[in-house]
């Protein structure tokens, strides 16, 4: 509202949207050449998409463009992550959220399985041990 009462117009919610930066293109390349890559010698790959300049609306294009699979994870560690396998086998979309389900991190991750869902030995360890405890108690009321 100005001093005499009559509304202001917001000039930024009228702005015409930003021209596209015309990196959707180079991405798709980008994960394509990956994929090769991958197939080729075993090298993954990953795309920060925080730190590449999208214009708005080009970040949901692209993830039209790769679509969803037949894969989707939902992990709570810090804040939810969520992965899934795009609609090309081996490019994996892994978004992290904060608490408060805001976005900290979103990345195209090319290769067979992401990091993050690979079991760690330590852990693989700990639920042997558990697992082993389990048996020897039922064993013991038998």
């Amino acid at each position: 509202m100005s001093a005499n009462g009559m509304p202001v117009p917001d000039f930024a919610a009228s702005a015409p949207c930003a021209p596209p930066t015309g990196n959707l293109v180079p991405l798709l390349h980008e994960i394509r050449h990956a994929l090769t890559c991958w197939l080729e010698k075993g090298q993954e790959h990953v795309i920060d998409l925080r730190g590449i300049p999208l214009a708005p609306g080009e970040e949901d294009s692209l993830l039209e463009q790769l679509g969803e699979g037949e894969v989707k994870a939902r992990l709570s560690l810090m804040g939810p992550s969520v992965i899934i396998e795009t609609r090309y086998p081996g490019v994996w979309l892994v978004t992290h959220y904060s608490e408060d389900e805001n976005i900290t991190g979103r990345f195209i991750e090319v290769c067979e399985v992401p990091a993050i869902l690979k079991s760690q030995t330590d852990d693989i360890r700990t639920g042997l041990e558990r697992l082993e405890d389990q048996l020897s108690n039922a064993e013991a009321t038998v």
